[in-house]
């Protein structure tokens, strides 16, 4: 069993790897199978399976300017949430979006993120084609 340091540590390292843009750390700490589910119909909504997908989609979602802010670790019995405020702009486009991402865990490592967005209509407005 994952004790509440290591669930903390996890979701700490997940967010300096995106931050820091270490793609190299994101693989460290993620099942080759991960799999990252994203409501609606944006460029990084859907499923991004394995771990190329899903730092594929980290990098859209830095390459776009957006800021993580960390709100809060939640520490459930056996996995970790975050809780965010993602901001950025672009142009006229304007993202400030209040989202959770759920890590499910895997012999200490993310096999599983699932995100819940406040408005998916802006996340779908936001990330388009450039």
């Amino acid at each position: 069993m994952i004790t509440d340091t290591e669930k903390n540590n996890v979701a700490q390292q997940f967010l300096t790897a995106i931050r820091n843009r270490d793609w190299e750390l994101m693989r460290s700490i993620m099942t080759e199978d991960i799999l990252w589910s994203l409501p609606g119909t944006s460029l990084i909504s859907g499923e991004a399976r394995g771990v190329e997908a899903v730092i594929e989609r980290a990098q859209m979602i830095v390459n776009y300017g957006v800021t993580l802010a960390l709100k809060h670790i939640l520490l459930g019995q056996h996995n970790v949430a975050l809780s965010l405020n993602n901001t950025a702009r672009r142009g006229d486009l304007v993202l400030d979006e209040h989202l959770s991402i759920v890590c499910s865990l895997r012999d200490g490592k993310i096999r599983r993120l699932d995100t819940y967005l406040s408005d998916v209509d802006m996340l779908n407005t936001f990330f388009v084609k450039v």
